[in-house]
């Protein structure tokens, strides 16, 4: 069991560890933690008094090998509510990932009902470690699968990150959002026979930052056609709703099993 962060600083680059490889091949860098260490690298740069981060599109470009990664970021706007901010993510081998942050400044909450409402999930938190995984992929985090993998209906998870993803850096709200959103994929993807699309993107959209360690992922929608596939989740915490994930995906020859 690694006990080590998914990625080692030295100088500019970050080093990934034998962990941070992805389910669908063994020398393949997983597309999570790309936004997770945009979102690492925007909060970090670009973040302000009173500015909540309330959109985080993640734009992965291409399949990366396990190389070291560096994160390039720009101030694209910054206006009185509005800041806008990129992330370029590069290997020696080229750009493999860009993202973009909105930042929304926090005011004064509007009164009265409004017309929808996302109601809170009726899932309790686990009380106890996750079952022992079977064959295959073992992910490098704490995973509950509320429903049976591939059942038909809404599929329903509990996340927990179990390692930091840089050094020994804690993980803030929201790098521990952005590496949970990137599940929106297989579980609004995944069918019986396993996962047939690989997503090529993703996009968070937060009205407030999760609390505590665990996040609750509820697929919400999915709707295919010529072998692309457009998915959204509902995100939660122990205390309810806090946003939703869309994704796009596109078929893949080979079906990954969960």
């Amino acid at each position: 069991m690694p006990t080590s962060a998914f990625f080692t600083k030295k100088r500019d680059e970050l080093v990934p560890a034998p962990h941070a490889r992805g389910p669908w091949s063994p020398d393949m860098l997983h597309g999570r933690l790309l936004g997770g260490l945009a979102a690492r690298a925007l909060e970090e740069r670009h973040a302000g008094p009173g500015l909540h981060f309330a959109r985080l599109t993640v734009d992965l470009f291409r399949n990366s090998p396990m190389l070291p990664v560096t994160v390039e970021t720009a101030l694209v706007r910054d206006g009185r509510r509005i800041r806008v901010a990129d992330a370029v993510i590069s290997t020696d081998q080229g750009v493999i990932a860009q993202a973009r942050a909105v930042l929304l400044r926090r005011g004064e909450q509007p009164e009265g009902e409004r017309s929808t409402v996302t109601p809170a999930w009726d899932e309790p938190p686990p009380s106890g470690p996750p079952p022992a995984d079977g064959v295959g992929w073992k992910p490098p985090f704490d995973l509950w699968r509320v429903t049976e993998w591939g059942a038909p209906g809404p599929g329903r998870v509990w996340m927990r990150e179990r390692f930091p993803l840089v050094d020994d850096e804690p993980l803030t709200p929201f790098v521990r959002a952005a590496l949970a959103a990137d599940f929106a994929s297989p579980l609004s993807n995944v069918q019986a026979e396993g996962l047939r699309f690989i997503n090529a993107d993703y996009t968070m959209t937060l009205a407030r930052l999760p609390e505590g360690e665990l996040i609750g992922v509820e697929s919400t929608g999915h709707v295919s056609a010529g072998g692309v596939a457009a998915g959204q989740v509902t995100m939660h915490d122990t205390t309810g709703p806090l946003g939703f994930c869309a994704v796009t995906a596109v078929a893949n020859a080979v079906a990954m099993n969960g």
